[in-house]
C-alpha cells in the first residue's frame, strides 16, 4: 500500500525531507524513491510534490494540496475510550490523551494537542477501532 514516485519527479527533496518515517531517498535534481517496506501510506509526498509526480496505491497521481487545506482529526470525545491506539500511530505525533479533570476522573479521551503538526493522513481515523475519529476540513 505504499506510494510510488514517477518519472515527472524533478529531484527537489520535499518529500524526503519532510517524510515522518523518513521511507524516501534520494539526491537534489535526482528521481527519488519511496521505499515501500518504510512507507506508512500517510500521503504527505503527494500533498507536498510540486509537479504532482506521487502516486498513490490505486496509481492516482496526487495533487499538490497547500497546508491550510489539510484536513484534520476531530475526536468524539463521548465515543472515545483513550486506547491511545491513534496516538501511538500518528506519525506527526499530534496527538495525546487528554488530563483528568478532577482527582478520580477516569474519563479520558484523545484529543489534537498540536493540530500545527498534523499532516492529515487520516492513520488515526484507520487505527480507531470504535470509529470515534473523522478527518474534517479546518474553515479559516
Amino acid at each position: 500500500m505504499a506510494y510510488r514516485i514517477t518519472d515527472d519527479c524533478v529531484g527537489c527533496t520535499l518529500c524526503a525531507k519532510n517524510c515522518p518515517v523518513k521511507a524516501i531517498t534520494g539526491e537534489l535534481k535526482q528521481k527519488h524513491v519511496i521505499d515501500a517496506g518504510r512507507c506508512v501510506s500517510c500521503g504527505l509526498c503527494g500533498k507536498l510534490c510540486p509537479k504532482s509526480a506521487i502516486e498513490d496505491d490505486s496509481g492516482t497521481r496526487c495533487p499538490k494540496v497547500p497546508k491550510a487545506q489539510w484536513k484534520k482529526p476531530r475526536v468524539d470525545t463521548a465515543a472515545c475510550v483513550g486506547c491511545s491506539l491513534c496516538i501511538e500511530n500518528c506519525p506527526g505525533n499530534c496527538l495525546e490523551l487528554s488530563q483528568p479533570r478532577f482527582h478520580g476522573d477516569i474519563r479520558i479521551f484523545s484529543k489534537l494537542a498540536r493540530p500545527e503538526d498534523c499532516i492529515g493522513c487520516g492513520i488515526c481515523v484507520r487505527s480507531c477501532p470504535i470509529r470515534a475519529i473523522e478527518l474534517w476540513e479546518v474553515r479559516a
